[in-house]
């Protein structure tokens, strides 16, 4: 008996569910950043569905992303510190403070570029998307440049470094000339 229940789980849940065309048996699984995705999705659509009254994604704009960002910074694991705190602008404090904890700018980043495309992939029109808005995009590069501040480390966009070729050269000496010796003596030194 524990060994069918072994089985059954090992073999999936469509077998108990009965659900055979919710879930194609021939899936690969799927890459940690489509499952991140999904999960951000997921969530984003729950967000919508607990406002009051609950919003249907269809009537989703830019200030309800914005309020989604804001919301998720109660979840933050990153020190913010404030402009009266006496470690603002240190990128390494000496003991801890009462300032708030954020998310990570490039954390909403990276969220915002996966709720983008999975917007898109829902269905959704790239003119129409709320997540490539240009008040997001203000949002973002206000939260970048805050975090800086309140670290003390300026922001500077990363540049791709070029593969430099090396050219492997080597000195090959010339087998038909003889080598220079340090005892031979110019001729006109021998006489």
């Amino acid at each position: 008996m524990s060994g069918d229940i072994t089985r059954d789980s090992a073999e999936g849940s469509s077998r108990s569910s009965g659900n055979l065309h919710n879930q194609p048996q021939t899936t690969a699984p799927l890459s940690r950043y489509e499952s991140q995705k999904r999960r951000d999705w997921n969530t984003f659509g729950q967000y919508l569905k607990n406002q009051r009254p609950p919003v249907a994604l269809s009537h989703c704009n830019c200030n309800h992303v914005l309020d989604f960002l804001r919301y998720l910074d109660q979840f933050g694991k990153t020190k913010v510190h404030l402009h009266g705190c006496v470690f603002f602008g240190q990128p390494d404090p000496p003991a801890p403070c009462t300032c708030p904890l954020r998310q990570a700018w490039g954390s909403l980043d990276a969220l915002i570029g996966r709720l983008r495309a999975a917007y898109e992939e829902h269905g959704g029109s790239p003119e129409t998307n709320p997540f490539g808005n240009g008040a997001i995009r203000v949002y973002l590069r206000e939260v970048r440049d805050c975090q800086a501040k309140a670290r003390g480390i300026p922001y500077r966009k990363k540049k791709k470094k070029k593969k430099k070729k090396k050219k492997k050269t080597q000195i090959k000496p010339n087998v038909d000339e003889p080598m220079p010796s340090s005892k031979q003596q110019p001729s006109s030194l021998a006489a």
